[in-house]
């Protein structure tokens, strides 16, 4: 019998007991953006959702739909760069952190 456990499910328990671990998937899902790579900074983002505010308080807080959240964050999603800032936003907030850009000149 293999010893597997949910990957979901694992998240939520890392960021139930590691703060700093949420943060830097909030961190990773913004850098994945910004490089070009949403697929997987949704995935990222969705999962950290699951793991702190949840999409119930989200869509409150947003004023969108949960239905509507969740598809945004799918493989597939395709959310409008409001949207987008309006769940950052949400996220950041619930765990009380701010932003900070730093660029680095190209080869």
């Amino acid at each position: 019998m293999a010893l597997t456990r949910n990957f979901k499910q694992t998240v939520v328990e890392r960021v139930a007991r590691d703060p700093q671990f949420a943060k830097a998937l909030l961190d990773e899902a913004a850098t994945l953006f910004l490089s070009g790579e949403p697929e997987t900074a949704r995935l990222i983002l969705r999962d950290l959702v699951n793991a702190t505010i949840g999409f119930e308080q989200l869509a409150e807080v947003t004023e969108t739909p949960s239905k509507s959240l969740h598809r945004m964050l799918s493989p597939r999603g395709n959310p409008s760069m409001d949207n987008l800032s309006a769940i950052f936003g949400a996220v950041r907030h619930w765990l009380k952190v701010a932003f900070e850009v730093h660029t680095i000149k190209a080869a």
